[in-house]
């Protein structure tokens, strides 16, 4: 029987999770940065079309035009018990019809995965939430304490236009809450043939920084020792080519360490190349967690072949370890060298906490009852989440997104990536894991 045939009274979220990551998909939710793309409206409209069809509060909340947040809350039966936060973001990266073998929002299934931009990153996680709020509105289930659902704007910018603006203009409807689940965690990952889940207790900091050299502008055929693009260029090459030295926290630690009694290689602090090595796909995903890194990105300069422009720009992306922003900054400046200036066009902090305490205990005891097997190891997200913001009202966020995915499967891979597809299964099964977290913490 499809979703579609069932009533109310038997419908389950696994029903009809894969329809609403269908529809969120096809909802062009593009965001350029610098406030450009499609915006989240109609994305968020048909979030709070679901939620307000199960019975719930939708607050929709718009920062600036198009640019909407959605906001419910189930009460819990214990007023004791602080509130979860479970959020997720409404907005995708740009996706490049002609490299996609799909229409990127299509979002049609095929070899039973739904393909299309969005499916990993994250409308996947929004689709469960959806799924188990309106399951638990439709059989009256209440959760043993409050339960916010947020589903935020501007996510891959920065959150200018989302988390951060609600955590500074709306924070009273985050009262109560102490701790946050949502992206980019609890997926599974293949080790030495056996199933792992990363949950993750981590994520580094972002700076994001404009490089400008100052220089003599002058005739493209004269001697020019002042020269803006060469300074600019001497500075990127020296930032993209340093190497910054291993260096481990709680987190990175804990992972290999588990890693380590997975595989029977030891884990020494000089070589973690070697457990790296029995990662397969994932190696890229976590490696970059055990240094801090500084790529640049973007270059401007000039507007004539024969003339020496008088400044140069290039931008930065940095992502620092809990703790060591400020030694960064302090070494990037001394790499620039003093004839170009480093200035900050967004900050954002590192986020470490705890694997222990009761709501990780939970999540792993929600992954072992659908998967008896399954191996739990905290890791550290080299990108950053909405969590940032809500950090700031003094609240934990763990990503926790759960999904079983084949070992084949290059999951981590498609982060912003082309071709980006979950399976169907996993959704149900991250459904699944999903519902009983929420109704059991």
């Amino acid at each position: 029987m499809s979703a579609a045939q069932k009533t109310p009274d038997t419908l389950i979220a696994e029903d009809e999770v894969a329809d609403i990551c269908q529809a969120l998909i096809r909802i062009d939710s593009t965001n350029y940065g610098n406030n450009e793309g499609a915006g989240e409206r109609k994305a968020a409209e048909y979030v709070a079309g679901l939620i307000s069809e199960a019975g719930l509060e939708a607050t929709v909340l718009e920062s600036a035009q198009g640019r909407a947040n959605v906001v419910t809350r189930i009460e819990g039966t214990d007023k004791s018990l602080p509130a979860l936060i479970v959020h997720g973001h409404l907005d995708v990266v740009p996706a490049l019809k002609d490299e996609w073998s799909v229409d990127p929002f299509g979002a049609e299934i095929k070899d039973g995965m739904i393909w299309g931009r969005g499916a990993v990153d994250m409308k996947d996680m929004d689709a469960m939430i959806l799924a188990v709020m309106r399951e638990m509105q439709r059989t009256g289930t209440r959760p043993r304490r409050d339960l916010i659902f947020a589903f935020f704007a501007d996510e891959e910018a920065g959150g200018d236009y989302g988390a951060r603006w609600m955590v500074e203009n709306h924070p009273e409807l985050f009262d109560g809450a102490t701790e946050a689940i949502s992206e980019v965690g609890g997926f599974s990952a293949t080790i030495a043939g056996k199933r792992a889940y990363l949950l993750q207790t981590a994520e580094k900091g972002i700076a994001w920084l404009q490089l400008t050299a100052a220089g003599r502008a002058g005739h493209g055929s004269q001697i020019n020792e002042e020269n803006a693009v060469t300074r600019l260029a001497a500075a990127i090459t020296r930032i993209g080519e340093h190497d910054w030295p291993i260096s481990y926290t709680d987190t990175t630690r804990g992972f290999l360490e588990g890693v380590s009694n997975m595989t029977g290689i030891e884990f020494t602090d000089d070589n973690p190349q070697v457990l790296l090595a029995e990662l397969g796909n994932v190696a890229r995903f976590v490696g970059a967690t055990l240094q801090n890194t500084a790529n640049p990105t973007v270059l401007s300069a000039g507007y004539k072949h024969n003339v020496i422009p008088g400044a140069a720009e290039a931008l930065l992306d940095v992502r620092t370890l809990p703790g060591q922003h400020d030694a960064v900054m302090e070494t990037l400046r001394r790499l620039a060298g003093p004839d170009v200036e480093l200035s900050a066009l967004h900050l954002d902090r590192a986020l470490e906490v705890p694997f222990a305490g009761n709501l990780v205990d939970s999540m792993v005891a929600s992954l072992n009852r659908e998967d008896p097997e399954a191996v739990v190891l905290p890791y550290m997200l080299s990108g950053g989440t909405d969590n940032k913001s809500l950090a700031r009202l003094g609240v934990t966020g763990y990503g926790f997104a759960p999904l079983r995915l084949p070992a084949e499967l290059d999951f981590t891979g498609m982060f912003h990536g082309v071709d980006e597809r979950v399976p169907v299964d996993s959704l149900k099964f991250g459904t699944r894991v999903l519902r009983d977290l929420l109704t059991n913490y």
